[in-house]
């Protein structure tokens, strides 16, 4: 094997070839990928991140859909126990409407008895004033005094 200028030629080449590459290929080279292997590692942390953060908004929705279904069945309950409330103040007040008329009602009964009793009683004495009226006109006999009582007793 012999060494030529031919061989000293494309060393010296590749030499300069290599310090050009190196000097000034290179260095954008390993840049662009640090540049990357940055980027790639700074996504991967975000997507970490992101996943934790994640998996925090679910226990957090899950705590306040938690939170929300208890705070609805306190406010149903509430409502069922105020719509209780509610039937029983009707109630009540129904019962006292009921008993209020129910006294309206004798009230109106007794007066309209007394009514008729202060009625019957003038009835009574205005015919008891027509039959002294009658005997005192015809004269004074049994058979007549019967027939007379008679047709009073009738007309009451």
């Amino acid at each position: 094997m012999s060494i030529n200028l031919t061989l000293i030629g494309q060393i010296i080449t590749f030499c300069v070839f290599m310090w050009f590459t190196m000097k000034y290929v290179w260095p954008p080279i390993t840049k662009a990928m640090s540049d990357r292997q940055k980027t790639i590692a700074d996504g991967l942390e975000a997507a970490e991140r992101g996943k934790r953060e994640l998996e925090l908004a679910e226990h957090k929705s899950v705590e306040i859909v938690r939170d929300a279904k208890l705070e609805a069945s306190q406010i149903i309950e509430h409502a069922n126990k105020r719509s209780v409330q509610i039937l029983e103040e009707v109630k009540e007040q129904a019962r006292q409407d009921a008993q209020n008329i129910v006294k309206q009602g004798h009230h109106d009964v007794d007066q309209l008895v007394s009514t008729a009793k202060e009625s019957l009683r003038d009835d009574v004495a205005d015919l008891a004033v027509a039959g002294a009226e009658k005997i005192l006109q015809q004269e004074v006999n049994k058979k007549s005094h019967e027939r007379l009582l008679s047709d009073l007793v009738e007309e009451l």
